[in-house]
């Protein structure tokens, strides 16, 4: 779109209205085109397209003359006071004007040379539309979250072990396929059939907030879907979430030696529980929450270091339990991964050993899971599960041996079979000259002589051969 260097000045209207918070006409909006839908979400993205200008007409800036979006997160202050509070006014699909005194624009100073000193300025802004905070654990927009109405004053984030009191809607496709009140742990969200993608977003709540989360299906119901919600495989899901109460659990640095003690044992217990039920999903979050309170410690009193024995013991036990956990998750990278950790501190942990052993036989590195239990048949050579496990390597090593030999076999014998088809082919396009007349297929002096022969006989030609003929 053509935007010319300077237009006709803004010539307010009747509708114009003053939408500063103190009313004190720093910011006034008139709308020329309505939008449709509610009001954009505070901390989304908000995609407009602008032209700025002076009030004389004199356009210092303008998005569609770029030919460009222009997008910006609404309410973080990433742009002058006029927008936040004005794009915060509009709806999908506006088109306003705003006049925005020099106090909510760029104030004393101006911004030269475009801008000068304690100028009031006109936009006119579309709202094109907006994008909710991405949230997912990757960044690929696969949980987006918009904030409908604010909650409590802070920021914080809720993590696992915080108590949560929620209210949530389930939508697939406009329509409701659940409504309900739910009490919970973070971290035991799957036992209470929410979703990951749910759990997660509420994760980013306050109290007295009011949400959206847009949940892919991945972080949903995935490929299975949830007959009991009538949701089919593979369906992305919207919940709006009211959040009526929530309860913070301690982080490990607000916790001293005993506290962490006494809060990990709890979540092990919780995560041996889930374990025994088969929620996997669960049972790791709490064998990981726990770890999270071990790992570091920054208390050097004597009565943490009369802990410390203990804490160490804690912690192998719920990094060999996150292992277990993998393995019946088939997660085999993780579970080497984990059980490679317990041994660089505890090499001759025979249950990491057996645990990173079984991780490699799933992802069929046999040679390298035969080292692992054959190591444990070092530290206890009666161990009789490691040494089955050694003989099944040693056999599984020659399947694969097998399985490559004929693999190679057939490729050879494909090629070669390829090769000779292709030099049948070349032999076909070949003419067959013994068996055609000429030079090589009669005696030369047989031939009918030609005119140039009758008339010169005198004259001895070579034959192609490089002979002379009739000889």
């Amino acid at each position: 779109m053509i935007v010319p260097d300077k237009i006709e000045p803004y010539n307010p209207g009747p509708n114009i209205v003053d939408i500063s918070p103190n009313k004190d006409e720093g910011v006034k909006k008139e709308i020329l085109q309505e939008g449709s839908g509610r009001l954009i979400p505070k901390g989304c993205k908000a995609i407009v397209h602008y032209t700025g200008s002076l009030l004389d007409g004199t356009v210092f800036d303008s998005s569609r003359k770029r030919v460009s979006t222009f997008d910006f997160e609404l309410g973080k202050g990433s742009v002058i006071k006029a927008w936040d509070l004005g794009v915060a006014t509009m709806k999908k699909g506006e088109k306003s004007m705003f006049v925005c005194r020099a106090d909510y624009a760029y104030g004393q100073s101006g911004s030269p040379p475009a801008i000068p000193p304690n100028a009031t300025l006109v936009f006119e802004i579309e709202l094109l539309g907006w994008e909710g905070k991405d949230v997912s654990p990757n960044s690929d927009k696969s949980i987006m979250i918009n904030v409908i109405d604010e909650g409590e004053e802070g920021h914080y984030v809720l993590s696992d072990g915080s108590m949560v009191d929620v209210n949530i809607i389930g939508k697939y496709q406009e329509h409701i396929f659940e409504t309900r009140d739910v009490i919970f742990m973070l971290g035991e969200g799957a036992a209470f059939g929410l979703c990951e993608g749910l759990e997660i977003a509420i994760s980013k709540m306050k109290k007295g907030e009011r949400m959206e989360a847009e949940i892919k299906s991945k972080y949903a119901f995935g490929s299975e879907g949830n007959s009991a919600l009538n949701l089919p495989p593979n369906a992305d899901i919207t919940y709006e979430v009211f959040m009526k109460h929530c309860e913070r659990s301690k982080e490990s640095w607000d916790l001293d030696m005993e506290q962490k003690l006494s809060e990990s044992k709890l979540f092990k217990e919780k995560g041996t529980q889930y374990f025994k039920t088969g929620v996997y999903q669960v049972a790791l979050r709490m064998y990981k929450r726990a770890v999270e309170h071990l790992e570091y410690s920054d208390d050097y009193s004597e009565e943490a270091k009369a802990k410390k024995d203990e804490l160490t013991e804690l912690l192998l036990q719920c990094r060999l339990n996150i292992g277990m956990v993998y393995l019946k998750m088939n997660n085999n990278i993780e579970a080497r991964d984990i059980c490679t950790k317990v041994l660089e501190q505890h090499p001759t942990n025979e249950k990491a050993l057996f645990r990173r052993g079984q991780a490699n036989m799933n992802m069929m590195n046999f040679d390298v899971a035969q080292k692992d239990f054959e190591e444990i048949l070092k530290i206890e050579p009666q161990n009789k599960a490691a040494a089955n496990q050694v003989k099944l390597c040693v056999i599984k090593t020659k399947e694969e041996l097998g399985k490559e030999k004929r693999l190679y076999a057939n490729m050879f014998e494909k090629f070669a079979s390829i090769d000779k088809q292709k030099e049948d082919a070349e032999k076909q396009k070949q003419p067959d000259v013994l068996s055609s007349l000429g030079e090589w297929g009669q005696d030369e002096s047989e031939q009918k002589k030609s005119t140039f022969e009758e008339e010169n006989p005198e004259v001895q030609l070579l034959s192609s051969a490089g002979e002379f003929k009739n000889m």
